[in-house]
């Protein structure tokens, strides 16, 4: 845990999250500067931004669970690095873990020393590097391959974009559907909640009404997922 919490990996976590809220700034100026262009007032790009930040409360929850736990295995500098890049408390709990068994130990456990951790920060590291690279590679061809079908028909892209958010939002659900009882009551009373809000919202146009429809959706998935628990 000393090499864990030493001054050179704060240093070197700090610096990176510190990339990670210039570019949030610098995309939010951006942003902010295209909105005329995009037909936004000034009104609308604040709404927008507020609702980001209220629908990011949710997950932040189960996260910020799991970092208690990661904190004590990985030390404070890397779990911030890591949760504050990529955002997944489960896929790098999951790295971490198939860093330590590649070393032969199980994390946090007997045998754990520091070239076990180091293994498996460069597992972490190292499973993180596809889609950054991905991203490098291919943002810009993809860019033009989009603008060539939106010129064709625009159609085309709605469809894609809605079928690729039903597609990853599906797969996600469905995948914690499958864990149990109470990951599915949590999945289903989340839906229903989020239909009725977005109907109610949609009837007597009150705005701040689907701001907050995503961050109460997800409170009552929790508590329905938590009272499923308990009574199981």
């Amino acid at each position: 845990m000393s090499l864990a919490n030493s001054p050179v990996l704060w240093i070197i976590a700090l610096f990176i999250i510190g990339m990670v809220i210039f570019q949030a700034i610098i995309f939010y100026r951006i942003a902010k500067e295209a909105a005329p262009a995009a037909g936004l007032n000034q009104e609308e790009v604040k709404r927008a931004a507020r609702t980001g930040f209220i629908s990011s409360i949710g997950p932040s929850f189960g996260i910020a669970i799991v970092i208690i736990s990661l904190l004590a295995l990985l030390g404070s500098p890397i779990t911030l690095m890591r949760i504050g890049i990529v955002g997944s408390a489960a896929t790098e709990t999951a790295a971490a873990q198939i860093g330590a068994n590649a070393f032969g130990v199980d994390l946090g456990g007997d045998g754990f020393n520091m070239q076990a951790f180091t293994t498996m920060v460069w597992t972490m590291c190292l499973g993180g590097m596809g889609w950054l690279l991905f991203t490098l590679f291919f943002t810009k061809s993809l860019g033009k391959t989009e603008s060539k079908v939106r010129k064709k028909n625009p159609k085309v892209m709605a469809v894609v974009s809605l079928a690729a958010m039903l597609g990853a939002f599906g797969y996600l659900l469905t995948e914690q559907m499958v864990n149990g009882l109470n990951y599915a009551v949590a999945a289903v009373v989340s839906l229903t909640i989020m239909v009725v809000i977005m109907k109610v919202a949609d009837r007597t146009n009150i705005s701040w009404l689907r701001e907050w429809s995503l961050g109460i959706s997800m409170v009552f998935g929790m508590v329905g997922g938590s009272l499923m628990t308990t009574l199981m």
